[in-house]
């Protein structure tokens, strides 16, 4: 495959030729999970649901939809044709579970034909491309949702060829770095216009920073080893109400699919105790316990134009991100200018939610972007979510 169909800021903008190529990897690599699932004598219909999306999000918006040359202008009800494929029954836009493995499978390769046949001959600008390039981003996400399920079903084996395995087997020994120091400055933050960009990075407007101090790499185990060998589960004041609300709930004394935190770090895999690196960044943890292992440590989580702004200055000093998505400071909101058009994956949550920035090592090399921001509740820690602090 092209390197072209790895770049985050050239697939935004990609023409036919290089969205052909990336959608046909995308296709391939859900494939592959799928297989890696797939048990011929027992339909596992979370695997199904998840699977199925790809290939329905691009009947919908794309097969069907009579306005899909329109892009952004398409009406979010635009008439639809309907279903080619007869055994396919089709309810409020989502098709039923396909119980059979060879079904599904071959549901999934005809709908990626249909897309390329209906790409080839769509107009080559934003709008005549941008349902193709959403319906890739769509594809890269449930690739990650696969991945997260096998965690949570603590099947790290079921990852099929080409996926990279955990961070607790490949990342190298990093030593630690000083935090960067940023002085203050204007930091335009979300993206500008051009190519088809993420709802919830619309758009670019500037903010003024003060100076800060940012840690160079997320927290790693052995540092948050310490916050819980120092009683950092029981002790009410470093938590806020909603967290230890959760902690109360949960009984949690360890981030997600730890069994020890004391001493060492083990995680528990298929009945196996696994020992992780020290130096390896914390994983699986809610927002709740960011912010509760900041105020014990006497730091903060940062803003979202610190963070995106470390990123996108900071490599030279050292700045390393995308091993794990990670929380930053303050709650999910629109910005000025955001409207979130048909077909959209990243519309901004009301109430609750928080950020993430950043990518984790199961991001697909495209969907790598500095500006990319993702929302989940603050209890979430399904997703493979660490953090990074920075000085009050």
């Amino acid at each position: 495959m092209s390197s072209s169909a790895d770049d985050p800021y050239a697939i935004r903008a990609a023409n036919a030729e290089l969205l052909s190529l990336a959608l046909i990897d995308a296709r391939n690599h859900t494939l592959r999970w799928f297989a890696a699932f797939a048990d011929r004598d027992a339909v596992d219909y979370t695997v199904v649901d998840i699977v199925e999306r790809a290939g329905q999000y691009q009947d919908d918006w794309i097969a069907r939809n009579l306005q899909r040359s329109r892009g952004e202008s398409c009406a979010a009800d635009a008439p639809r044709l309907p279903p080619v494929n007869d055994r396919l029954m089709v309810d409020g836009g989502r098709q039923h579970h396909m119980p059979l493995f060879d079904d599904l499978q071959a549901w999934l390769v005809q709908t990626l034909e249909t897309t390329l046949d209906l790409l080839h001959t769509a107009t080559p600008d934003d709008a005549g491309l941008h349902f193709f390039r959403l319906a890739l981003r769509h594809e890269d996400r449930l690739g990650e949702a696969l991945a997260e399920l096998a965690a949570e079903r603590q099947l790290p084996d079921a990852a099929p060829a080409g996926v990279p395995p955990p961070p607790w087997r490949t990342l190298a020994a990093r030593p630690p770095r000083e935090p960067l120091w940023l002085p203050s400055q204007r930091h335009w933050l979300g993206s500008r216009m051009g190519g088809t960009v993420p709802e919830g990075e619309r758009w670019a407007h500037e903010v003024l920073l003060p100076e800060f101090e940012i840690d160079a790499q997320p927290v790693s185990w052995a540092r948050y080893v310490e916050f819980a060998e120092d009683a950092g589960y029981d002790r009410r004041e470093l938590w806020s109400d909603a967290g230890w609300a959760w902690v109360q709930n949960t009984s949690r004394r360890a981030p997600r699919h730890i069994e020890q935190l004391r001493g060492a770090v083990l995680v528990q895999r298929r009945g196996q105790m696994q020992r992780v690196a020290a130096n390896q960044p914390v994983l699986h943890v809610s927002r709740h316990e960011a912010e509760a292992w900041c105020r014990w440590a006497g730091r903060r989580l940062p803003t979202e134009p610190e963070w995106e702004l470390a990123a996108m200055v900071g490599a030279s000093r050292g700045f390393v991100w995308g091993d794990v998505f990670e929380w930053v400071a303050g709650s999910a909101r629109a910005w000025p200018g955001h409207e979130a058009g048909p077909g959209a994956l990243d519309r901004v949550p009301r109430g609750a939610a928080g950020v993430l920035r950043g990518a984790s090592w199961m991001t697909r090399a495209r969907e790598r972007h500095p500006k990319a921001r993702r929302f989940a509740l603050p209890d979430q820690d399904t997703m493979f979510s660490g953090f990074r602090s920075c000085a009050l």
